[in-house]
């Protein structure tokens, strides 16, 4: 059995990346077992403290995913500050962290018509330098995001059957589970 950790980096209650990643899990093949990561509980980043048992909680469900599906919104053309905050709590120590070498996916949403494309960039980019191993595959960005939403659900059957092949890509290059 295959553990994925969802990681939205949103914290809206009604938000669109969020729904996304629960309508994602629901893709996912049915052995495999599903956690969902809580960045909004981490303190600020500070490389003088540990994070407390927060961090500690974040690094695990890391450490013990075989996989880890990142949905994000983009904020001012990145991605938001409480996402990198996350990332930045669980990339230490630095090119041994709990990233390195963990298959990563991004998804990307946003309200506008790019889907957050720079915010998939930003956050490839910063995967790819704590040497986690990036999907390659082709680029899954929701545009319009919040219209594709129904009673907080999204439920776009035709991006959903995209993202469930990008999935299947994903699930089957996992190694060691």
């Amino acid at each position: 059995m295959k553990k994925i950790l969802g990681v939205s980096g949103s914290l809206r209650a009604a938000s669109s990346s969020t729904a996304v990643l629960r309508a994602v899990m629901g893709c996912l093949p049915r052995e495999t077992e599903v956690t969902l990561a809580d960045i909004g509980a981490l303190p600020h980043y500070n490389a003088d403290h540990d994070g407390g048992p927060e961090v500690a909680r974040l690094v695990e469900q890391i450490a013990q995913a075989d996989g880890v599906i990142f949905v994000t919104p983009e904020y001012n053309y990145s991605i938001p500050g409480v996402l990198k905050n996350a990332i930045d709590w669980a990339s230490r120590p630095a090119y041994a962290s709990v990233f390195k070498g963990k298959p990563c996916m991004v998804i990307t949403v946003s309200a506008g018509a790019l889907g957050g494309v720079r915010a998939q960039a930003h956050l490839k980019y910063i995967l790819n330098g704590m040497l986690a191993n990036v999907h390659c595959g082709q680029e899954i960005v929701v545009p319009h995001a919040p219209k594709r939403l129904s009673d907080g659900q999204f439920t776009d059957t035709d991006t959903l059957e995209f993202i469930s092949g990008q999935i299947d890509g994903f699930i089957a290059n996992i190694k060691g589970a």
